[in-house]
């Protein structure tokens, strides 16, 4: 029988119906052909890119060179600019900002043809410690509130190039479905004294254990209990931590033990699904009018991976309310029970991190 679940943290509302189908047809994201090597992205294709921006290399390599393993490049294409003032005006009853922002490419291998499921978790910790360094070092623009790392994998998620990569966007406000997270978590924790994801760990982890997928000594990954869409999962660290930028070393290599396990089973499942996913993490801290209080205490940094199998409609779009056919509980029993090998790599070791002196140009 359906049931409609109220989301935690923001208060939204889900319809959970397996009447509407036992699993989803996987005819419905039959992935497209993956675009044959080479790529701008793949190694020996330097001179293509845009002037790299920082990079994991083997040491005695050169930036704009071969002998990468994890590269950051400024999109060629870009939704923000980095060049700028930023600037806001009215224009008439309307609000206008310059598209002031960063916008960039993290390639998460040299790899052309594997995904970053099949990376060894110390590669997959390699590319966590880049984003950690990127937000890091964008947050030192005034310009900027907040960075979105995300990963569009599969032509139907928004890939348009197969090569393994994931981006990041620099944005002069905070993104509306994280002011809906703070906000939620700012009223629980004002009505509790406690984080609203700290109690879904507690919940997740000592009491039902029916939604936990797995969990490792920094992290437990969940299938949420108004998870939007089947098989919807979130990573979240155990110990409470609003801001992702403050990850150590140590539980980069954890976070990338419940990546690749929860990776590698949603593609044995549901035979490669095209899929998302997005790190939700607090806004830069600048004291400033508006600014969440009590952050550091009632916020709570997680990643969200979001696979692509099913489609919005008229009443989705008309009513704000998401449809998920597969039950939170019954995603997490399948997705414990799969049996999921990677494919083998014979990616390098990671060197160290280097940052290119060069400027960032427009490429676009």
């Amino acid at each position: 029988m359906s049931e409609i679940r109220r989301d935690p943290v923001i208060g939204r509302w889900v319809i959970i119906a397996p009447e509407r189908a036992a699993r989803p047809d996987p005819n419905l994201w039959r992935q497209v052909e993956r675009q044959p090597a080479p790529c701008v992205f793949c190694s020996g294709q330097e001179a293509l890119d845009p002037t790299e921006i920082s990079a994991i290399r083997t040491p005695g390599t050169v930036p704009n060179s071969p002998g990468w393993q994890v590269r950051v490049l400024p999109n060629k294409y870009p939704v923000l600019r980095i060049e700028g003032k930023l600037s806001r005006e009215g224009v008439g009853m309307f609000d206008v900002m310059s598209g002031v922002g960063a916008h960039e490419v993290i390639v998460e291998t040299p790899e052309h043809s594997i995904e970053l499921a099949d990376l060894p978790e110390a590669h997959i910790a390699g590319v966590a410690r880049t984003y950690r360094e990127r937000m890091r070092d964008l947050g030192g623009d005034d310009r900027f509130k907040y960075v979105l790392i995300f990963k569009n994998q599969g032509y139907l998620a928004g890939a348009s190039i197969s090569h393994p990569h994931s981006q990041l966007i620099a944005t002069p406000v905070t993104p509306t479905r994280v002011k809906e997270e703070l906000a939620g978590a700012a009223k629980y924790y004002d009505f509790k004294r406690r984080c609203v994801f700290c109690d879904i760990i507690r919940q997740e982890t000592l009491l039902t254990r029916e939604r936990l997928v797995f969990e490792n000594d920094a992290f437990a990954v969940i299938s949420p209990f108004a998870a939007r869409v089947p098989y919807e999962t979130w990573i979240v660290p155990k110990s409470h931590n609003c801001d992702f930028t403050s990850i150590r070393d140590a539980d980069c290599g954890d976070l990338a033990q419940a990546l690749k396990h929860i990776l590698l089973r949603l593609r044995t499942l549901l035979q490669d699904p095209p899929l998302n996913y997005l790190i939700h993490t607090a806004p830069f801290r600048r004291p400033r009018p508006g600014y969440w209080a009590t952050i550091q205490n009632d916020y709570h940094w997680h990643l969200e991976v979001i696979p692509r199998i099913t489609r919005a409609a008229g009443f989705e779009e008309g009513s704000g309310f998401y449809i998920n056919p597969v039950s939170p509980e019954d995603a997490a029993e399948l997705l414990r029970k799969v049996q999921a090998e990677p494919v083998e790599d014979d990616t390098p070791a990671l060197g160290p991190q280097n940052g290119s002196a060069e400027p960032i140009e427009d490429q676009a």
